[in-house]
């Protein structure tokens, strides 16, 4: 299997869609969340996507198949809040590094499967708590979590990617950054107590609105620069808006990127009823502009998009040249 970095310099990636959207088709009930395991759980578990990697690892595989058949180059691990803060609010918190690992062998043993060149990224979600901002308005200085703690259930969540079988670790959907260096503490740690488990870090945060900055107030310029240090494989953006609302953003993110530029926003913007109506064709079509404009090396699809969306996405930007790194001139 060819390095990552050798295969993003020939062409343009495709990394899949949702996860969750792709779950929500399968109507679950809360018996289906719970399974054998956890019939006799003392707190509801339906909408614990992370869960059915133990409870459903079918579902889980079938969707990452129907990913990777669809053109997917990189799939991301059903583990989005699999780390022991976000998963406080089902008191399972203990199940952290077994949902990890059960999740990154469900998508390795997927690919190979499925027979396909892919690479497996690790996804590390953004937490349910920020350290950036108080969850109480009359107490500004408070917080809910340490950096300290972050680090922690970070850790503990790359244990089990890694022990699990990911090729890559994703950081993503980042609304506050002073979370996601927490991330990049934990797995840099991961590293220096294991040298041989190295991985290629990805590094996604989310725009919030139009005023072009991340939930905790950086514009995205400062974003980048908060995040350069972690020496990143790739940079982007993902989820929060669609892709013609995230268009100036990406461009902006390529001109100043030293590294590869990921990018995979929603289908649209939701609607009324909060789900997403932006057909696969139209999607693809802004994704294809950008990759022709040479903005992007790596670009799917976040919340809403299906593997008919990948596979168009795949198919607009197969023919085009993957956005050049920069020549950096250290003198």
């Amino acid at each position: 299997m060819s390095s990552i970095r050798d295969a993003l310099k020939k062409r343009i990636l495709i990394i899949d869609g949702a996860m969750g959207t792709m779950i929500q088709q399968h109507h679950l009930s809360e018996k289906d969340f719970r399974g054998e395991r956890f019939k006799d759980w003392p707190s509801d578990l339906k909408g614990n996507n992370d869960l059915l990697s133990l409870t459903q690892p079918a579902i889980i595989s079938d969707i990452h198949k129907k990913y990777l058949n669809a053109g997917a180059d990189i799939i991301e691990t059903n583990t989005f809040n699999s780390q022991k803060i976000s998963l406080a609010d089902y008191q399972m918190e203990s199940l952290a590094y077994e949902l990890n690992f059960a999740a990154a062998k469900i998508a390795k043993d997927a690919v190979k499967e499925t027979g396909k060149e892919a690479w497996v990224a690790g996804a590390i979600g953004p937490m349910n708590k920020t350290l950036s901002l108080s969850p109480d308005v009359n107490n500004p200085g408070f917080r809910s979590l340490t950096f300290d703690e972050a680090v922690s259930a970070y850790y503990e969540q790359v244990n089990g990617l890694i022990d699990g079988g990911a090729d890559l670790l994703l950081i993503e959907t980042i609304f506050d950054t002073l979370n996601a260096k927490a991330a990049i503490v934990a797995i840099k740690k991961y590293f220096q107590n294991f040298p041989s488990s190295e991985k290629e870090i990805m590094i996604s945060g989310t725009i919030t609105d139009a005023s072009g900055r991340t939930l905790s107030g950086q514009v995205l310029e400062a974003f980048y620069i908060s995040m350069q240090h972690a020496q990143p494989l790739s940079i982007g953006l993902n989820c929060a808006l669609g892709a013609k609302e995230m268009r100036p953003h990406i461009e902006e993110l390529s001109q100043i990127s030293t590294c590869f530029v990921s990018a995979y926003p929603n289908a649209g913007l939701p609607n009324a009823m909060g789900e997403y109506d932006e057909h696969p064709a139209d999607t693809a079509h802004h994704l294809e502009e950008w990759a022709a404009e040479g903005f992007v090396n790596i670009v799917g699809g976040c919340c809403g998009t299906t593997p008919d969306h990948i596979q168009h996405i795949a198919e607009a930007v197969k023919k085009i040249i993957p956005r050049p790194l920069p020549i950096i001139n250290k003198n």
